[in-house]
């Protein structure tokens, strides 16, 4: 029961990712797009990602297998360090923003593992198999602002901007990583404590055995 929730939340984001991910495929032309309920800086945009979250891309031939393999060790270590920290009953909130970091991570994997395979056109150019190599669907699009940048902004001054394009799954990596950053004294508050009443009772040992 103590998993139960938690779990549920995972399935819960996998749920609303993947069938956002499969709408857009069944019903939009790639690179169509419109504003979501009307938002005009709000729009699903049917784009597709061959790398990382937001558009970072990896360099070929081994960018995407090396991309994916890492992606299963995160959401590996992650359940199982999610795992530990369920049993030592640590802060709900940090265990609710780890579920969002490995739901989000798997949700990604899913892309890159299967699409290649079981979606038409959604295979890397040029791969040695579609396993592993299927692209990414994106299609949140916060089109706050898109132009060329002032000359004056160091590196990417004078170059076209516009912001990335995401899906839930990226966004709920997001949204557990700023969590942990944002409550993190909170967070690990529990285990600061333990480490010291440790430390008080090794000094309260040592200062007995040298009475």
């Amino acid at each position: 029961m103590k998993y139960l929730k938690y779990v549920g939340i995972a399935i819960l984001v996998l749920l609303l990712d993947q069938g956002s991910k499969m709408w857009v495929y069944n019903n939009m032309h790639l690179g169509e797009e419109f504003p979501f309920l009307g938002i005009s800086w709000l729009k699903i945009h049917y784009t597709l990602n061959e790398g990382m979250a937001f558009g970072i891309k990896l360099p070929a031939p081994y960018g995407k297998i090396i991309l994916s393999l890492f992606r299963l060790v995160a959401v590996t270590a992650i359940g199982f360090y999610l795992r530990g920290l369920i049993t030592k009953q640590a802060h709900w909130g940090l265990l609710v923003s780890l579920t969002f970091i490995m739901a989000g991570a798997l949700g990604n994997v899913i892309d890159g593992t299967f699409y290649g395979v079981f979606l038409k056109n959604n295979v890397i150019v040029d791969s040695p198999t579609p396993w592993f190599h299927g692209k990414v669907i994106d299609m949140i699009f916060t089109d706050f602002w898109q132009g060329i940048l002032p000359n004056w902004i160091p590196i990417w001054g004078g170059e076209y901007f516009a912001f990335p394009i995401f899906n839930i799954a990226d966004s709920s990596i997001f949204v557990g990583v700023v969590l942990i950053l944002l409550f993190q004294r909170r967070f690990f508050a529990h285990e600061q404590t333990e480490d010291i009443e440790i430390q008080k009772t090794e000094e309260s040992v040592s200062s007995q055995k040298n009475i």
